[in-house]
């Protein structure tokens, strides 16, 4: 019986223009790309098709629903300290927070904005999140309303994917209730100045929301229990 010659052999295949294509292992090995250039265009990638999500969830609004107005002009300044949650929509990066919500913003001299957002746990814990915005130009309206916010590390900061929405949809003259959301009507927070809103306010702050095309009816008023310490 004749031993099976088990050393590997180049293994020719055609390929779609019909040229020989050589797979054998060492052909795969000198073409195989380093890990950095991998990387490399995995994030550029990832890059492509957050620009693609970006433009998808500006039109996934209801058909019905009238484009979202910004408030302009806004003093970025006067917006800048505390604001305590109200309501918001539901969403997976609050998940546990089940008393005070509030939130901190500081304007830098580079004219971005410092967050510290902090919320009471069950357990008695609080948890924090430090984040960065920035002010988006919008044609013809001068000082908008319109920021982006991120959470993820400063170096992430180039991809746009790490960037959210946050358009101020109603500010009180006095800047002390203000009304957030998204563009995708996914995320809404009515934010005031006081730990606790009177109920007619809140009410009509949330008309304001419903108006605007979002589903008010999932809106969850946010516990002023348990309160968060002073920071």
């Amino acid at each position: 019986m004749r031993k099976r010659n088990r050393t590997a052999h180049r293994v020719p295949r055609l390929g779609h223009t019909g040229a020989m294509i050589d797979l054998s292992p060492a052909t795969a090995a000198r073409h195989r790309r380093p890990p950095l250039a991998a990387a490399v265009l995995a994030l550029a990638a990832l890059t492509l098709v957050a620009c693609a999500q970006r433009e998808i969830r500006a039109q996934q609004a209801p058909a019905e629903a009238p484009p979202l107005q910004v408030v302009a002009p806004i003093e970025l300044q006067r917006y800048m300290g505390l604001w305590y949650e109200q309501a918001r929509l539901p969403n997976r990066f609050q998940r546990d927070c089940t008393g005070q919500v509030s939130a901190r913003y500081g304007l830098r001299q580079d004219g971005r904005v410092d967050v510290l957002n902090r919320c009471a746990t069950a357990d008695g814990s609080v948890k924090e999140a430090l984040g960065e915005g920035r002010t988006v130009p919008v044609k013809g309206l001068p000082d908008a309303g319109q920021l982006e916010v991120r959470f993820a590390p400063a170096w992430l900061s180039w991809l746009p994917l790490v960037w959210g929405d946050y358009w101020i949809l109603r500010l009180e003259p006095d800047y002390s209730v203000a009304l957030v959301g998204t563009p995708d009507r996914k995320y809404l927070w009515l934010l005031s100045r006081e730990p606790r809103l009177a109920p007619g306010r809140v009410s009509e702050m949330l008309e304001h929301a419903r108006a605007s095309g979002f589903d008010v009816s999932q809106v969850v008023l946010t516990p002023a229990d348990p309160p968060l310490p002073r920071d």
